[in-house]
């Protein structure tokens, strides 16, 4: 009896994905972060002083199992009153970079750290996501120039 072998159209032929995860900085270099004031430390190193308090936007901090900071991702840049923050990609950055944990921050220009109702919102939106994935959204930091707010510090996540 003879074997048919099919032919699979050109289209139908996809490429092999392969995730790597490189790195030039020993995890014993990277910050740790045990409360909302390391993380604003941290976001401070990272973020462009000249831009905080001209125009919006949103970073992610990446965590290990040992809450060493493993990347910042710049999810979004805005104007001078808002941004808009993807979850996918968001969710997309963190499960790359392989983080167990991540932290939500954002600037506020006006110098003003009270939260809005869409940050909250966006906050718990996340927050759902990432369990799927095993993700634990630690914070929110909202920061100015000058001072901060946690999310987790107010009782918010």
């Amino acid at each position: 009896m003879e074997q048919m072998i099919m032919q699979f159209p050109e289209w139908t032929r996809v490429a092999e994905v392969e995730l790597v995860y490189k790195t030039k900085i020993k995890a014993s270099e990277r910050p740790i972060v045990k409360d909302s004031k390391d993380i604003y430390n941290v976001l401070k190193q990272v973020w462009d002083e000249n831009k905080i308090e001209m125009l919006e936007e949103f970073k992610v901090v990446f965590l290990n199992r040992a809450n060493r900071v493993t990347g910042v991702y710049d999810a979004s840049s805005g104007g001078i009153t808002g941004t808009v923050a993807d979850p996918r990609l968001i969710l997309a950055a963190s499960i790359k970079s392989l983080a167990v944990s991540i932290i939500l921050s954002h600037n506020h220009p006006s110098g003003n750290l009270k939260p809005s109702r869409a940050d909250e919102e966006l906050t718990l939106k996340i927050k759902e996501a990432a369990k799927y994935h095993d993700i634990r959204v630690i914070d929110h930091i909202i920061i100015t120039s000058e001072a901060y707010y946690s999310f987790a510090d107010e009782g918010l996540l």
